[in-house]
């Protein structure tokens, strides 16, 4: 069996909004399936010193128009939420307890609370605006809400993050393709080409 493809990225990663947008149609053609692996940056960014894009001078400016000008190539709505960048702790640990149960439903999740966030421009960072969207797609939301403070989902989610870093995730988007890395959406290109030729 053909492995997946695995899609690492954070919630609150306008480049993984537009990632998450063209992956399953770019492993689709190929015979594959994605993995899809929430994480979150905060906890990356100790371990590479980095911080949020928008707030590195000079560098900020330019990713802010990198977006918006990406998203229009794609031809995709966008948005940043006032509240950015913003906490996906609630997002993930959704995303991980919907995951364990139905991983169609987790993913068509994952792609609503992006568009929520970078399409209408709401932040998705309390457990009230993660459950608002998921009850959009018709998922109980007393359940989620008890699941958000479930320990059990917690540690999911760090041992999930842990795992993620211990492979060499540095940021969002990443895509992993047979062990292979690429860093960005705008390596999808690179995916494509890598998937259609076994590498280089």
């Amino acid at each position: 069996m053909t492995a997946k493809i695995d899609f690492y990225f954070d919630f609150s990663s306008p480049y993984g909004y537009l990632a998450a947008e063209q992956i399953e149609d770019l492993a689709a053609r190929h015979g594959r399936e994605v993995s899809w692996h929430p994480i979150l940056l905060g906890a990356v960014f100790p371990q590479t010193g980095g911080q949020p894009l928008l707030n590195v001078p000079l560098k900020g400016d330019y990713a802010r128009r990198d977006m918006e000008r990406s998203a229009r190539l794609l031809d995709l709505p966008f948005q940043l939420p006032a509240t950015f960048p913003f906490m996906s702790v609630a997002a993930c640990r959704a995303f991980y307890w919907l995951q364990d149960q139905d991983p169609a439903k987790a993913v068509a999740l994952a792609k609503a609370l992006y568009r929520e966030a970078f399409a209408q421009g709401r932040a998705v960072d309390s457990a009230e605006s993660v459950v608002a969207v998921a009850r959009s797609l018709n998922l109980d939301g007393e359940k989620l809400t008890a699941a958000l403070n479930d320990p059990a989902v917690k540690e999911r989610l760090r041992k999930a993050v842990d795992a993620a870093i211990t492979k060499g995730v540095f940021g969002s988007p990443l895509i992993v393709v047979d062990g292979e890395p690429f860093w960005g959406h705008d390596r999808l290109a690179q995916v494509d080409l890598w998937l259609q030729r076994g590498g280089w």
